[in-house]
């Protein structure tokens, strides 16, 4: 089958799916606004057609997918927030493929999968985030949500860090139009990822300042010449560099030129599709959807019912949980099958 032919339905997030016509596929999106469970007939009936694949694209929910093992396309899950959700990976091998945004978090994919199955596809910038002739009015700013109570760490290490740097704003609001306005845009990451803002801050030709990340920061950025690092949750650290940008304009308005250069060159959401488009080609090639159907995995079904059940006590939604059950009553049916 030629690939314009094909079909993907899309369920979740968007991400890069505006880049998937350009690969060659068409695309129906079914988005997830809050926790849902879909069948295969479901995302037919939604579709108009049968899809020649899946994708489920992370929307950090309870799983979406009734059923994914034994759906008769090809499957692939684009996996973010496995930092937040230590069952993901299990979720992931009942798929044909999966992208894992972080990239140490891969081999706990490929056990569950296979190296050649799972692709290390790292966050990117969308074309909403470009450079902007704005006044740079913010010395040093962090853009993003503060709370103690959802974001505790984050909320305690500006606290820390204001009262080194008086010069310090922190904001809401709409990343595109705030991030071009700081001289030094700070990252945080709480949970040591690999975050959006990197590659989004950089998209707005701004000088970054992020923590010196795991998750493949170091290989895909040079910290000196793309962006600049502190020692995370260390507020003189991040104080001490953030001043020194400050005081070199040159050296600061070099960072900015290069980072963005390389983000618009490797790192924006069509980036991302055709590494994804070419996963998924792949998975076409090796009918990997065939192989799935044609031998059941009876210890990944032993598995996935384990799940269904603790979602079916947890999820908080009597209908949900139903069909929660009746998915794990199925999977125990298929097990003591003589």
């Amino acid at each position: 089958m030629n690939t314009q032919e094909r079909t993907i339905a899309w369920v979740g997030g968007d991400f890069f799916m505006g880049h998937m016509q350009a690969q060659g596929f068409r695309t129906v999106r079914l988005p997830l606004t809050k926790p849902q469970a879909l069948s295969y007939d479901e995302i037919v009936r939604h579709c108009g057609c049968e899809p020649d694949a899946v994708v489920y694209t992370d929307r950090s929910l309870p799983p979406p997918l009734l059923g994914v093992e034994r759906f008769p396309c090809l499957t692939a899950f684009y996996c973010i927030d496995s930092h937040i959700h230590s069952w993901y990976p299990l979720y992931a091998g009942a798929f044909d493929l999966c992208a894992v945004s972080l990239r140490d978090h891969v081999a706990a994919f490929a056990r569950e999968l296979s190296p050649s199955r799972v692709l290390w596809l790292p966050p990117g910038a969308s074309e909403y985030y470009q450079p902007s002739q704005v006044q740079k009015d913010f010395d040093l700013l962090f853009v993003g949500t503060v709370d103690p109570e959802t974001t505790p760490q984050r909320c305690d290490f500006l606290k820390r860090l204001g009262a080194l740097v008086p010069g310090l704003a922190v904001r809401r609001g709409d990343f595109s139009k705030l991030l071009p306005r700081a001289k030094v845009v700070l990252n945080i990451a709480e949970r040591g990822d690999l975050n959006f803002r990197v590659f989004e801050a950089l998209a707005c030709g701004s000088c970054l300042l992020t923590p010196g990340l795991a998750h493949g920061q170091d290989e895909l950025f040079e910290a000196g010449r793309h962006l600049a690092t502190y020692e995370a949750d260390n507020e003189a650290d991040c104080a001490a560099q953030a001043r020194a940008l400050l005081a070199d304009d040159a050296r600061r308005e070099a960072l900015a030129r290069e980072g963005l250069a390389l983000v618009d060159a490797a790192h924006r959401t069509e980036h991302r599709a055709a590494a994804l488009a070419g996963l998924l080609r792949q998975g076409f090639d090796d009918q990997l959807a065939r192989q799935r159907l044609a031998a059941p995995n009876a210890a990944r079904s032993a598995s996935l019912r384990l799940l269904w059940l603790h979602w079916a006590e947890h999820c908080g939604d009597a209908a949900l949980a139903a069909r929660y059950l009746a998915e794990a009553r199925r999977l125990g049916k298929r097990e003591t099958r003589p």
